[in-house]
C-alpha cells in the first residue's frame, strides 16, 4: 500500500445536488472525507439545507477554506462575523449562515455536515 493517496475535486467520489443553491463535491482521501462546496448568491442555510435537516440552526461543526466569495455567519449565542477569500474558518454547532453579495463561494471544508 502506498504512503501517499491524492484525490482531485475535478473528478470528485461524490457530488450532491439535491440542495438549492449548493453543489458538494466530495473526495475520501486518507480515511477522511473533505468536501468541496460551491454556493451560488442567495444560498442560505436556513432557507436552503433546514428545510431538508430540520431543527432552528445548522448542528454541525465546520472547519474550511474560502477560495472565492463571502459568507456571513450569525451564531445562536449572538457571534457573528464574514469570512471571506483566503480566511480559514471553524464554526460551532448553532448557527445560520448565507453567501454575501452577487458572487458565488467556493470553500473546502475538513469537517462539517451537509445534510448528508
Amino acid at each position: 500500500m502506498s504512503s501517499i493517496e491524492i484525490k482531485n475535486f475535478n473528478n470528485p467520489d461524490e457530488t450532491n445536488t439535491k440542495f438549492n443553491n449548493a453543489k458538494i463535491d466530495a473526495v475520501n482521501v486518507g480515511g477522511q472525507r473533505v468536501n468541496r462546496l460551491t454556493l451560488q448568491p442567495g444560498w442560505k442555510w436556513s432557507v436552503d439545507i433546514k428545510p431538508n435537516v430540520g431543527g432552528d440552526s445548522c448542528q454541525a461543526s465546520h472547519l474550511g477554506i474560502v477560495h472565492s466569495g463571502t459568507i456571513h455567519c450569525v451564531c445562536d449565542d449572538g457571534s457573528e462575523a464574514s469570512y471571506t477569500e483566503g480566511d480559514v474558518y471553524s464554526i460551532k454547532p448553532g448557527h445560520d449562515a448565507w453567501v454575501v453579495g452577487d458572487e458565488q463561494c467556493v470553500v473546502t471544508e475538513f469537517a462539517g455536515i451537509w445534510g448528508e
